[in-house]
């Protein structure tokens, strides 16, 4: 295992860890607070808190150091769409709000601010789509550098090369 994949596969796991964390833990501190509102929001604030869910937990068992959480690209594709789609739907609610427009970070500095924590929310799960693509892209890098390399060389039954079989 290339010893440069590995050394940019860690701290992109515990980037994604920590950044559902984070969301995870806004989102949740929202669907505890707000039990009495109509379902439509509640339903994407739980599709974005079970994709948090669901990235803290890929992203502990592929944080063990084993090259098979190479090959989980495709799976890092598809957290790294389900990402862009929490951001997508939280983008959408922020939109509902009185915070101005999604680039207008001026409400983060107010302590106690739901729009500041909004937009905390928006930052950190727009950052975790692109932790996870990237994470997939050294996946893919990792596993076709992995293949090329082994092509070059012919192997037998038991191990042995074909040299050994002359002689």
């Amino acid at each position: 295992m290339p010893v440069v994949s590995r050394l940019a596969s860690i701290p992109l796991r515990i980037a994604e860890i920590a950044f559902a964390a984070v969301v995870a833990g806004i989102i949740g501190h929202y669907l505890h607070s707000f039990r009495e509102i109509e379902p439509w929001p509640q339903g994407r604030w739980i599709y974005t808190e079970v994709v948090a869910g669901v990235s803290i937990l890929f992203g502990l068992l592929w944080l063990i150091p084993f090259s098979s959480g190479f090959f989980s690209w495709p799976l890092d594709v598809l957290i790294s769409f389900a990402w862009f789609a929490a951001f997508g739907l939280l983008v959408n609610t922020i939109n509902q709000l009185p915070c101005g427009g999604i680039w207008n970070w001026n409400f983060i500095r107010h302590r106690n601010d739901v729009c500041g924590r909004w937009k905390a929310a928006e930052a950190f799960a727009f950052l975790s789509a692109i932790v996870w693509l990237v994470s997939a892209l050294v996946g893919i890098w990792f596993t076709f550098r992995k293949r090329d390399s082994t092509e070059g060389t012919t192997r037998r039954r038991w191990g042995r090369n074909r040299g050994a079989d002359a002689a």
